[in-house]
């Protein structure tokens, strides 16, 4: 039997790296961003051409390479920060497993020139799938330039599954500010087809975060400090009026370096337990610096998840951390037995020694009888049994009602009910109650329904507002007072997406340029919600979806704007809203489930009940 095990050749067991290392353009980008702040760079200015399938191209004034280095840095497991098996317990720098380049190089056309400050001239060199294709002297500056072009021309399978440009740009700028927000000493700027689209000069930390995010989250961010023999912690955390549902802004970096930790995301949540509602998110940016030695950062391909030797006590320092933040900011409620700058509440003192003092007395009427009808009180009022019974009666009275008899055919015999005319036209309603400001209870032809209030708005508003998106219909109310509302690079990407489904729905919002808009117009439903949270809550909800598809996003729209609008738990109402809420929710497409497949009804038929009574 022939031998069957064998060496693979250096250009397939180098696409098969870069299937670990490169999954998609921005994982080019960020290999080679931290390459250059590895060399030590002040300034990195990133061009992006259709979304890094034509081009990625990285510049930086770092140190730079000599020609032997350059040559050598695209070798697989070349790197110039292990020396010895014990350096890898000891590393402070992004890339060192020496994977990166030669992965890139595999599946790419890349060309590199640098240049070291201490040689006129410097070197470039031009790579194609691993094969090194030519090398010259260059006249450059110093640093180097990294230009990547026609990613995966060789691996069709992997370039055909890459999503659209609009999805795979908002990835690398997710990956381009994980890495800002930790080298705020950096000065970044990225270009996509030769537009500006992030302009990062150097900054401190805090004024870093703002430049990302935008200055309105200043006022709600919380300073975070502590330092022990185990670790230091520094950051900040969000104030708890500004948590939200979904979209919240929650890193963690370890020694200069993005990492997700589940664990000690709980840590965090535990310390705002009690201060804000249950599944809500926080804000926080946290900065962990602590002994290499401690930690290990090769455990996954894509080093975002990192082992702690000690992660309990982090544990416990990072909630003591976060809740001394609270306390300080006076978010968490303490009992101060200290009375210095206390109100003074002076003793009485009568104006002359000869003053008597009465004290307060309580009149008790000792013949009162709370049984007593005698005059002078006003008689109690007996109950109306006789009215109640024929309101119980009504009930059971099979009226010839045209809607419920269609909406009964929807919801017990699953037929497509039939919607016809007006529902202000349609025959008296049957009675129907509210139970516990949550539920509607009304009769139907064969059973009692009970109804989700919140739910049925809900689906009535989501039908209106996704009609008038398809239908292009617009319905917006000026408001006296714009709203300014300022956005991240990677919710600005999003938005033009959005503007023309936002129009139908009756947003008006216009570009004020540097990622800020202005509203001018609102759906006319909306009162007593923030226009600012909702748009930011919608784009949110898009970018969750990472689809660009015009229905989906339609779809998106309407519901987080119905879920926004839609009448809350807690709410009494009338008789009058009641019986329009139940008639409009009969006329929908759809009576039994809200958008996200919540039941908005529940039918007790007339069998039901009178199992119950027997």
């Amino acid at each position: 039997m022939s031998d069957i095990i064998h060496l693979l050749p250096d250009n397939i067991a180098n696409q098969i790296a870069a299937g670990e290392v490169i999954q998609r353009p921005a994982s080019v980008v960020k290999e080679l961003v931290e390459n250059s702040i590895d060399a030590g760079a002040s300034c990195i200015q990133i061009n992006i051409k259709d979304a890094g399938r034509t081009l990625i191209q990285v510049i930086d004034d770092g140190k730079g390479m000599s020609e032997t280095d350059a040559r050598m840095a695209f070798e697989r497991h070349a790197t110039s920060k292990i020396s010895s098996a014990d350096d890898l317990f000891a590393l402070r720098t992004m890339g060192f497993r020496g994977e990166a380049l030669a992965s890139i190089v595999a599946v790419a056309h890349v060309e590199l020139r640098t240049r070291t400050k201490d040689l006129d001239v410097g070197v470039k060199l031009t790579i194609a799938g691993s094969v090194l294709s030519g090398i010259e002297e260059d006249v450059c500056a110093v640093g180097s330039v990294f230009s990547v072009k026609n990613l995966f021309f060789n691996v069709p399978a992997r370039r055909k599954f890459l999503k659209s440009n609009e999805t795979e740009f908002r990835n690398i700028v997710n990956e381009l500010e994980r890495i800002a927000l930790v080298n705020p000493h950096t000065a970044f700027s990225l270009f996509h087809n030769d537009v500006e689209i992030i302009n990062l000069p150097e900054a401190g930390m805090r004024q870093r975060i703002l430049d990302v995010y935008g200055k309105a989250l200043n006022p709600k961010l919380l300073p975070v400090e502590v330092q022990s023999n185990l670790i230091t912690i520094s950051g900040f955390v969000g104030k708890p009026d500004s948590v939200k549902k979904r979209g919240a802004l929650q890193y963690f970096f370890v020694n200069g370096r993005f990492m997700k930790h589940p664990y000690f995301h709980k840590a965090v949540m535990q310390a705002y337990e009690n201060i804000i509602p249950v599944g809500e998110m926080p804000n926080y940016f946290i900065y962990f610096t602590l002994d290499p030695e401690t930690i290990d950062v090769n455990i996954h391909p894509t080093k975002t998840e990192i082992k702690f030797e000690n992660e309990q006590p982090i544990w416990q320092i990072l909630v003591a951390a976060v809740r001394e933040a609270l306390a300080k900011a006076s978010m968490i409620p303490t009992i101060d037995f200290d009375r210095q700058d206390a109100i003074d509440i002076p003793v009485y003192t009568p104006s002359s020694s000869n003053a008597t003092i009465t004290p307060p007395t309580v009149r008790v009427n000792a013949d009162y009888n709370p049984f007593d009808l005698s005059s002078g009180r006003s008689e109690r009022k007996e109950f109306d049994w006789s009215k109640l019974y024929q309101d119980f009666e009504n009930s059971k009275t099979a009226l010839d009602h045209d809607l419920f008899d269609e909406t009964h055919a929807d919801v017990a015999g699953n037929e497509e009910p039939v919607v016809s005319g007006s529902v202000n036209q349609s025959k008296e309603l049957f009675p129907c109650y509210q139970y516990k400001d949550k539920y509607i209870i009304t009769a139907l032809k064969s059973g009692l329904a009970l109804i989700d209030q919140h739910r049925a708005h809900l689906n009535v508003l989501y039908e209106q507002y996704a009609n008038n998106i398809k239908q292009r219909r617009s319905i917006s109310q000026k408001i006296l007072f714009p709203e300014i509302v300022e956005l991240s690079s990677s919710e600005a990407l999003i938005l033009p997406d959005l503007l023309d489904d936002l129009s139908y729905v009756g947003f008006e919002l216009s570009d004020l340029g540097n990622n800020t808009y202005v509203i001018n117009g609102l759906p006319s439903e909306l009162e007593s919600v923030d226009p600012v949270s909702l748009l930011k809550d919608m784009i949110s909800k898009a970018m969750e979806h990472n689809n660009s598809i015009k229905e989906d996003l339609a779809h998106i729209l309407a519901l987080t704007l119905a879920k926004a609008t839609a009448i809350k738990y807690g709410k009494t109402m009338s008789v009058e809203e009641m019986e329009h809420l139940i008639a409009s929710l009969f006329s929908c497409r759809e009576t039994r489930l809200t958008p996200d497949g919540k039941n908005i009804l529940t039918l007790i038929n007339d069998d039901e009940l009178e199992r119950r009574f027997r």
